[in-house]
């Protein structure tokens, strides 16, 4: 059976959407943190503190869709979530004050999850478990295609007209949510929306409870702060000190988006077969290992080989991690789950920035990646810490009967 028959229709048409949304985003999120500093003329801190605020937005915007979307469907919320970004994206345009900023990024932050959110759960309910590592895998090379695309054509829209490009990214989003509206099939079970079970199985409470998968959280919001702050961070670190324009960033973001397109599903072929927590360890020092590099770095060259170190670490950690969290979710809980999850990266993206900015306002530009190099090392412990103890392997089934990939918990 080839990739293509392995799985099922549906997940094609996700995997195409992740494609067009990560291009649309592309076309954006580099180069927002530039667009704000130039629009408002303001301290790096005070444009990371407007980060801070979609975070906060986008978690709470989370908790409730994450619910929403395991008694209402995915589908119908997924088009509104694009929608909104949409609209949110066509005001940014016209604010030149903190204030219209303040608020707009809130309602951005607020928009911008849906649709990870949904696809997740999508291809949890979709795909067989024992496929998802490589489902999983598929998918951020459909997120990364996008990402190779976007960022390279938005350098070069962004320096003709800024306008321009709000405009177009917007457009892409709308045409997404049509297509969306026609072609997918709603996936969450049709039991699961009539008559009492459309009251949430306890909304969050039995997902608090789960201790294992809180701590397991806790270590990724670490390894999402550094990656933060090479996307959030580096551009503007990169213009303003060694004079690397947006064009030439683009190329630098380029590499992370092709590695992922080329090796992905290759890498996940090898780590599928093994232990997924000490995978998490070696992904989060190779992460670390790679944001350490930039604050030797001076040139293109250098921060572009960081980039390919970084995004090792990233083949290795991020589709075993989503994986794994589509493993334990219970199944009328995956969305929660999932959403949970993806505020690791909400929050990542409000602390990471006014900590990098913080940093290199109050102590020197470069000390951004020796905070980062910290918080992946740290990472990788939490992640030791929870394979010593045998938390996740017990949630884990499928773990019980694979070998242990470069550390041995007996040895160790």
């Amino acid at each position: 059976m080839n990739t293509f028959q392995r799985y099922p229709r549906q997940f094609w048409l996700v995997f195409a959407g992740y494609i067009i949304n990560r291009t649309s985003g592309g076309l954006i999120w580099p180069f927002m943190t530039i667009f704000m500093r130039e629009q408002l003329n303001v301290p790096l801190t005070t444009v990371a503190l407007l980060l801070s605020i979609q975070s906060v937005a986008g978690l709470i915007s989370t908790s409730i869709v994450g619910v929403a979307m395991d008694v209402f469907g995915r589908k119908r919320i997924i088009i509104m979530g694009l929608i909104g970004t949409s609209l949110v994206l066509i005001a940014m345009h016209n604010a030149y004050t903190l204030e219209t900023w303040a608020v707009l990024i809130a309602f951005y932050g607020i928009f911008i999850p849906v649709f990870n959110v949904g696809g997740n759960a999508v291809i949890a309910d979709i795909v067989d478990e024992k496929q998802r590592d490589g489902a999983y895998a598929l998918i951020r090379m459909a997120q990364n295609v996008g990402v190779a695309i976007g960022p390279a054509i938005g350098g070069f829209l962004i320096v003709s007209s800024y306008g321009l490009t709000y405009y177009i990214t917007a457009a892409v989003n709308i045409t997404l949510a049509v297509l969306i509206i026609f072609f997918l099939a709603e996936t969450l079970p049709a039991h699961k929306r009539q008559g009492d079970e459309r009251k949430p199985s306890g909304g969050y409470v039995k997902l608090l409870r789960d201790r294992p998968f809180l701590l397991f959280c806790g270590a990724y919001i670490l390894l999402e702060m550094v990656i933060t702050l090479v996307f959030i961070l580096l551009p503007v670190y990169a213009k303003e000190n060694f004079a690397i324009p947006e064009n030439q960033y683009g190329f630098i973001v380029m590499i992370n988006a092709v590695m992922v397109v080329a090796f992905q599903y290759l890498v996940t072929r090898v780590t599928q077969h093994y232990r997924r927590m000490p995978i998490l360890v070696i992904g989060s020092a190779i992460y670390a290992l790679g944001i350490f590099s930039i604050a030797l770095g001076r040139s293109f060259e250098a921060f572009a080989l960081s980039m390919v170190i970084i995004t090792t670490g990233e083949l290795i950690a991020a589709p075993t991690s989503l994986a794994l969290v589509a493993g334990i979710a219970p199944p009328d809980m995956r969305a929660r789950y999932m959403g949970v999850f993806g505020l690791t990266w909400t929050i990542a993206s409000g602390v990471a920035p006014v900590i990098g900015g913080v940093l290199s306002d109050n102590i020197a530009p470069a000390a951004i990646w020796y905070g980062g190099a910290v918080m992946g090392l740290a990472a990788a412990a939490g992640f030791y810490i929870l394979m010593r103890s045998n938390l996740m392997e017990e949630k884990v089934k499928r773990d019980e009967d694979m070998p242990i990939m470069a550390v041995n918990q007996e040895s160790v």
